[in-house]
């Protein structure tokens, strides 16, 4: 008896793999995402200012650095309830940082 691909035997191949997607394949057009509204989790955040979660969370606490605050998505204030970041405000502190080194490098 010859075996099923694992994409046929999974039921939850395809729910995972949508998971993993960060947005629907129609997203790619920007004006279907409103950055100022968008919420992303933590991976998305590390990816955009390339630190470590670590790190980031140290930055959140300065207030000299004018990292982005989080957005809870549940009324829990357990530590570890879940959090998001505003797109448009990560991507702001990243411009900021070009910008501080370009400033630095005139």
């Amino acid at each position: 008896m010859a075996r099923k691909p694992h994409a046929q035997r999974c039921r939850n191949c395809e729910e995972r793999e949508m998971k993993s997607s960060r947005l629907p394949s129609s997203a790619n057009d920007s004006t279907l995402i409103d950055p100022s509204l968008t919420l992303i989790r933590i991976g998305e955040v590390m990816s955009i200012v390339g630190l470590a979660r670590p790190t980031i969370y140290k930055l959140m606490n300065e207030p000299e650095s004018e990292f982005p605050k989080t957005v809870k998505l549940t009324n829990s204030s357990a530590r570890g309830a879940p959090v998001a970041w505003v797109l448009s405000e990560v991507q702001a502190w990243a411009r900021g940082r070009i910008e501080a080194r370009d400033e630095v490098a005139a």
